[in-house]
């Protein structure tokens, strides 16, 4: 796999995406991409890698659309407080979290390319994120008042480990609150907080609208 410098990833993303006004939060910017398809494969061929991901951090997710629109609604839920952000991709909800006032937002994803996009969406909207590409799934939660995953339930593997530790960040104290549209893989039992209509695209779902919410971890 090629090794790219950060520089080179923060380009890429700015060449790929455009500073674009994130629907339902206003005053939010991000680097958004037009098409799913053409950025996943640029994105492989930059790095060499025959089969890629989704680039999820060129695109704003259902889940967390209706996160970032939980705390909006809620600030108190991450004002003061240490928040850390699962499986990132763009850092919309760390860059909410960090706008409504909490006291640090660590943003966490193995794909280099969000590291790039948390970086230069942070630098949009006013605020600092720290970032780290570590798989924290394999360790024990680190200290942290609250865990936000948005759209963490989209494949059985990664929602079954994602969940695990989510429970496990949940019994030892941790205010955790994912975002999802109903995912195959959303498991029942959850504590439904909240519901909204936020607006999509073709490219990433079946309607421009869809339904999405945001759900707790249910007292024992």
């Amino acid at each position: 796999m090629p090794t790219q410098s950060p520089a080179n990833l923060r380009a890429f993303v700015r060449r790929h995406t455009r500073l674009t006004p994130v629907p339902g939060l206003p005053g939010l910017r991000l680097q958004l991409a037009d098409d799913v398809m053409v950025v996943m494969q640029l994105a492989g061929t930059e790095l060499g890698q025959p089969d890629p991901a989704l680039p999820f951090w060129a695109f704003a997710w259902a889940g967390g659309l209706a996160v970032s629109q939980y705390l909006v609604d809620h600030p108190e839920e991450v004002a003061g407080r240490r928040v850390l952000d699962v499986a990132s991709g763009s850092g919309l909800c760390a860059v909410v979290a960090m706008r409504l006032g909490a006291a640090s937002v660590h943003a966490v994803d193995i794909d280099p390319f969000s590291q790039a996009a948390v970086a230069l969406n942070a630098r949009a909207n006013g605020v600092r994120v720290g970032f780290s590409r570590q798989d924290l799934l394999g360790a024990p939660p680190p200290p942290c008042d609250v865990i936000l995953a948005g759209d963490v339930c989209y494949e059985e593997t990664m929602a079954g480990r994602m969940l695990e530790w989510l429970r496990l960040a949940a019994r030892g104290g941790t205010r955790v609150l994912l975002g999802d549209p109903g995912r195959a893989y959303l498991p029942a039992g959850l504590e439904r907080l909240a519901s909204y209509r936020v607006r999509t695209s073709r490219e990433l779902e079946d309607a421009e609208t869809k339904e999405s919410a945001v759900f707790t971890f249910a007292e024992p």
